[in-house]
């Protein structure tokens, strides 16, 4: 049997940060139920293996589009986007770079609102959300803002240039949109829930 060759000297690995977990809180839970993407508050989210039930996201697949253009648009991929998770303190930063006073969760498409977690939307890929109920959700990345969602922001401030006032939600929410998850553990998540954020070990690929 041929042994396999190593290199003389080990590779040197790049900073490696431990393992932590974060609590926060749930401050609103939201569905879209209408069949458009904005949601609205319910008493409570009631998840499966598809996402929330009955909301516009919900399914096991979904349809490919702008943000994966190495498919045909319209290409039947995996749903990794079942839900949406923002946090308050960002959404303020981002209407402040837009001039205007608020952006409602509800009017982009969120449907978890969480407070305390320190930069919610750069939490890396494979962090889970275990919520006090016991729901379990596991976040895929971040959330890039577009102007559909910034059109959306835009119909609520009409003294304001719909466009322009869209096009700078892209600009103003950069890092700032929040996570999209996908359902690990399903079960129903309740307004004013504890949930434990759990990050696993992160290390940055060396290129090269």
């Amino acid at each position: 049997m041929t042994l396999p060759m190593f290199p003389a000297e080990a590779p040197v690995l790049p900073e490696i940060r431990p393992a932590r977990r974060i609590k926060g809180t749930v401050s609103a839970v939201l569905a879209a139920l209408g069949g458009d993407f904005p949601t609205e508050e319910v008493q409570s989210l009631t998840m499966d293996f598809d996402g929330v039930v009955g909301d516009y996201h919900a399914g096991p697949t979904r349809k490919s589009g702008s943000r994966e253009p190495w498919y045909p648009r319209g290409t039947e991929i995996r749903n990794e986007r079942q839900i949406s998770v923002v946090a308050p303190d960002e959404l303020a930063i981002a209407a402040a770079g837009m001039g205007i006073d608020r952006i409602e969760p509800a009017w982009i498409g969120a449907n978890l609102l969480i407070d305390g977690i320190p930069l919610l939307s750069m939490l890396p890929p494979r962090t889970q959300l275990f919520f006090e109920g016991g729901v379990t959700l596991r976040i895929d990345g971040d959330n890039g803002p577009c102007r559909i969602a910034g059109a959306s922001i835009a119909k609520n401030f009409p003294d304001r240039d719909e466009t322009s006032l869209a096009l700078s939600f892209v600009k103003a929410a950069k890092r700032r949109r929040g996570v999209v998850a996908w359902v690990e553990k399903p079960g129903v998540i309740a307004n004013g829930e504890t949930v434990t954020v759990h990050i696993w070990e992160q290390w940055i690929y060396p290129a090269g």
